[in-house]
């Protein structure tokens, strides 16, 4: 049995955290801030609590119907997605792997069901999350927004990649307030993308989510910067601007 009082959290000592999963397991929703206040703050940084929550949380998860959990797994995905951020956590991967495992086969009857698409690609990130997927576990969500911010490699200019209702395209300036000098995204011919592009784009058609393999397709394609005008892939500054927070 697990000795809370041994543990930390945020706060300090994880004594609560019990009390609180209870909480939690009755009411999702409206405790998961509280939770990830506690357990992984800025959804970032986890403790020694954090992951002896996770059996726990796959308990949690699943006990509630796959329409009805994704709130227990966007709390269980960051978690893991900072495990590897100390020695602590990669142990802990470890040690609680069948939990992990657990949690990653009910993410994938969620992803299955039809939904929104933010909450789509929540879940999908949730998914790469407990795979083990580095940088694309905490920041593939934006495709949701449909916008990153990246440098050109070249000149160093701040950059917008768009992928969504405004369209496909790149600009260095505030394109929501003014006209701007845009540079159009080219798509990666899904028959062309290999590895994790690849897996992904199918899985979004496979789970009916075409709006999701589309703008999968152009994260994984090419632009220009605006300002140089030197081409580059998209993803690989996505990657870039991540990698230095990790």
């Amino acid at each position: 049995m697990t000795d809370w009082s041994k543990l930390s959290d945020a706060h300090g000592t994880a004594e609560g955290v019990p009390a609180l999963l209870e909480r939690f397991e009755a009411d999702p929703a409206g405790v998961w801030s509280e939770l990830i206040d506690r357990l992984c703050p800025q959804l970032d940084t986890a403790f020694s609590a954090s992951f002896a929550a996770l059996p726990r949380l796959a308990e949690i998860a699943a006990g509630r119907e796959p329409a009805e959990r994704h709130w227990v797994l966007f709390a269980a995905g960051p978690i893991v997605s900072s495990a590897r951020r100390s020695a602590e956590g990669a142990a802990a991967r470890e040690t609680y792997s069948s939990a992990i495992a657990d949690l990653a086969r009910l993410t994938g009857a969620c992803l299955r069901l039809p939904l929104d698409r933010e909450d789509y690609v929540g879940l999908l990130q949730t998914a790469l999350a407990f795979e083990g997927v580095e940088v694309w576990d905490e920041c593939l969500d934006n495709l949701a927004q449909g916008e990153y911010e990246v440098e050109c490699p070249y000149c160093g200019v701040n950059l917008f990649i768009v992928l969504g209702d405004d369209g496909f395209f790149a600009c260095s300036d505030d394109y929501a307030l003014r006209d701007v000098e845009k540079t159009p995204l080219r798509p990666a011919d899904p028959s062309e993308l290999a590895g994790l592009a690849r897996r992904l784009h199918d899985q979004a058609l496979a789970d009916g989510q075409p709006v999701v393999a589309r703008r999968l397709s152009y994260l994984f394609g090419h632009t220009s910067c605006t300002d140089c005008g030197t081409g580059f892939p998209v993803a690989d500054r996505v990657l870039a601007q991540a990698m230095p927070t990790r």
